[in-house]
């Protein structure tokens, strides 16, 4: 039975999202279940919807703290990774993709309904992850491509992504490709360098 009673709505809210993203990194999108999630803190799947409205919602906000997580492990890794910033751009990526696997599964196997708009502050922290791959992006560039930028770190982000996606999937291994990460860096090179040959003649 709930404990209706024992936690204030945030701390619900809180309880849920934890123990939700905990169960999603355990069983994968596929098998995650919200009336697990809700049980395993005590509380009935009344009171989840309760709390979140739907749960589309509630994927929204497990993978929502999963953008956090990587975000904070990108950082970490860029505090620590020394002066190639744009190899340690691609190889965190692999990495996080790699150890979280389910978690980082979550976030593409979740289709936004047409009628649910991301939450403003939801939506703030997820780009946080972003922001860091433009400013890191723009560092490598001539001012003059400031405008580019943002463009352009999309675009790269969607290369390494479709690479990471093969390498998990285990697409290369038939190709028999062994580099994936090398290949991944080597078209973000490519793109970076076409980039600021055409605005100055130098590249990266």
């Amino acid at each position: 039975m709930g404990r209706r009673s024992d936690h204030t709505r945030p701390q619900i809210e809180q309880m849920l999202v934890v123990e939700g993203h905990k169960h999603m990194a355990e069983v994968g999108f596929a098998r995650f279940s919200a009336r697990e999630v809700a049980k395993r803190i005590g509380y009935s799947i009344g009171t989840l919807y309760n709390v979140f409205g739907s749960y589309d919602r509630f994927l929204l906000a497990i993978n929502t703290r999963t953008f956090q997580l990587w975000t904070a492990q990108l950082r970490s890794a860029l505090d620590v990774g020394g002066a190639d910033r744009i190899r340690c751009l691609v190889e965190s990526y692999f990495a996080f993709a790699r150890s979280h696997r389910n978690l980082w599964l979550a976030i593409y196997d979740h289709h936004l309904p047409a009628d649910l708009t991301l939450p403003e502050e939801q939506d703030r922290l997820r780009g946080e992850l972003t922001r860091i791959v433009v400013e890191e992006v723009a560092a490598v560039l001539p001012p003059a491509a400031a405008p580019l930028v943002p463009s352009l770190a999309r675009s790269l982000v969607a290369t390494v992504h479709g690479h990471c996606a093969f390498d998990l999937a285990g697409a290369f291994a038939l190709m028999g490709e062994t580099e994936p990460v090398e290949m991944a860096l080597a078209r973000v090179r490519e793109s970076l360098g076409a980039a600021a040959r055409s605005f100055d003649g130098s590249s990266v």
